[in-house]
C-alpha cells in the first residue's frame, strides 16, 4: 500500500494494519481487548474496519512496548495520561455497524426532509 492510497482510506481491515504496524494480528486483537482507545468499527459480517486515529493508537502501543520496553499497564497509564492532555481528539463513537450507520443516515435525511416541509 503506498502513501496515496494510505490518504484516500478511511477504514483499513486487520491485516492492512499488521503491515502497516508490523505486528501481528493477534497481537492487534489482544491489544484490542485491553485497550479501550482501540475501538474498530464492526461491519455486519463481524469484520473488523480501523480508522487511522487506531492505526495511530496502535504505533503508540507498539512504541512503548517495544522500544520504551513498557508493560501493557505502563503504556495504559501513559496513554491515558496522553489523552487526560487532549493531544489525541477524542472520538465520540462507539461499535456502530455498518447497518447502524446507514440506518442513522436514512433517519436524518428523513427529518432533514420534514423540516423542509
Amino acid at each position: 500500500m503506498n502513501i496515496e492510497e494510505l490518504q484516500n482510506k478511511e477504514y483499513f481491515t486487520i491485516g492492512e494494519v499488521s503491515k502497516l504496524c508490523g505486528i501481528p494480528e493477534y497481537t492487534i486483537r489482544y491489544w484490542e481487548k485491553n485497550f479501550n482507545l482501540i475501538r474498530p468499527i464492526r461491519k455486519e459480517s463481524r469484520h473488523r474496519r480501523y480508522t487511522k486515529s487506531d492505526i495511530n493508537t496502535i504505533s503508540k502501543i507498539k512504541e512503548l512496548t517495544q522500544r520504551h520496553k513498557m508493560t501493557l499497564e505502563g503504556a495504559k497509564k501513559h496513554l491515558s495520561k496522553y489523552m487526560a492532555l487532549g493531544a489525541r481528539p477524542k472520538e465520540n463513537r462507539s461499535s456502530y455497524t455498518v447497518k447502524d450507520v446507514k440506518f442513522l443516515k436514512e433517519i436524518k435525511e428523513t427529518l432533514s426532509q420534514i423540516i423542509k416541509e
